[in-house]
């Protein structure tokens, strides 16, 4: 439920290269406890888009990056943030999909909307399924770069991705998230999907 509370005081904490920390002095109000002003500091985050690519044989597409706050290479499905000023979801999503994979998908949906960390941050994510899936040609492949560089992909059937997420073995929470909602979609013979262009209210305004 949107419930947005006054905020008396707003403050840069840092700028960063790619989100800002920022300080707010909120109003909680209430009428039956009178004024409470509180400090929150957070993440501002452009928001981000996830795919869960999905091949004729019912396997999911992971790659392996290497997330230096965490220490670790986590197995993640492509993703990017929405960082360009006024770029579709779904142009991000696909634009993600063919630079991290190199593949295209005729057939696009939305699995599932989340918040990442909602007590930190306001990043909102939204993860798509792409379906009936084709490479890029050699010639128009993205070079990668960084941590994506040396990225590592593997196919993996949906209901062994499903058991390697319940035996705590997957921590990116696009794959949690979108693994799961993969599996609950198709046993409800994809009835849940909802439109690729379906409303996203939540994603912060750009541009």
């Amino acid at each position: 439920m949107l419930a947005p509370r006054p905020v008396v005081e707003h403050e840069l904490i840092h700028r960063g290269v790619i989100w800002d920390v920022v300080a707010e002095d909120v109003e909680l109000g209430g009428a039956d406890r009178g004024s409470t002003v509180v400090r929150r500091e957070f993440v501002r985050h452009p928001g981000a888009v996830a795919v869960i690519a999905l091949d004729d044989q019912d396997r999911v597409l992971l790659l392996r990056q290497y997330r230096h706050a965490v220490r670790r290479e986590l197995w993640e499905p492509p993703a990017g943030l929405l960082d360009v000023d006024g770029e579709d979801a779904l142009d991000a999503a696909s634009r993600e999909l063919a630079e991290e994979a190199d593949l295209v998908a005729r057939r696009w949906d939305v699995l599932v909307d989340y918040f990442s960390s909602p007590g930190g941050n306001d990043e909102a994510l939204r993860v798509y399924l792409a379906r009936e899936l084709s490479e890029v040609p050699e010639a128009d492949r993205f070079e990668r770069e960084d941590e994506e560089r040396d990225m590592v992909a593997r196919w993996v059937p949906l209901e062994d991705a499903v058991a390697l997420v319940l035996a705590g073995a997957v921590h990116n929470p696009s794959t949690v998230a979108g693994v799961l909602a993969a599996a609950a979609a198709r046993r409800g013979d994809w009835a849940t999907l909802r439109p690729a262009d379906a409303p996203w209210p939540e994603r912060r305004p750009t541009g």
